[in-house]
């Protein structure tokens, strides 16, 4: 008895955290955002993989997946985050795609240039370039 009474505690703990997290990303667009982010990162290293494992040269799997990651990165985003299924926007999207990508190089290239190494300085500007992709979408692309 004891046991099953243990078993319901934990399940209803469970339960509790579920309906929390499900609350915070209805509530949340920037809760959204990071989950659909890294949605997205697993689609296109997936993408990359599958192509790697097709023999396809890793240049050219980088280039395919990074296309259909940018594709699906923009029908995420738009419409699990902002709501939005207004294809006309991609090429707005793609714009600040470019910028985050520019500026998360320069960060790069700052923080190495500092001794900070690569691996570290990548998990450094992490949250800064997602604020800043978040931030830009939000008023340039997305907005309402």
């Amino acid at each position: 008895m004891a046991a099953r009474q243990k078993w319901n505690r934990r399940r209803q703990r469970r339960s509790n955290l579920t309906k929390l997290v499900v609350r915070t990303l209805r509530k949340s667009q920037f809760a959204r955002f990071l989950v659909v982010g890294m949605m997205n990162t697993l689609f296109g290293y997936s993408v990359f993989t599958v192509f790697v494992l097709l023999h396809v040269h890793y240049a050219i799997a980088a280039l395919l997946s990074t296309i259909c990651s940018i594709i699906f990165n923009f029908k995420t985003t738009g419409t699990l985050v902002f709501g939005s299924k207004n294809n006309k926007l991609v090429l707005k999207f793609v714009s600040v795609y470019a910028v985050t990508f520019l500026l998360n190089v320069l960060l790069l290239k700052l923080l190495t240039s500092l001794r900070i190494d690569l691996l570290l300085a990548s998990a450094l500007i992490l949250l800064p370039i997602a604020l800043v992709s978040y931030t830009l979408n939000k008023v340039l692309v997305f907005r309402s």
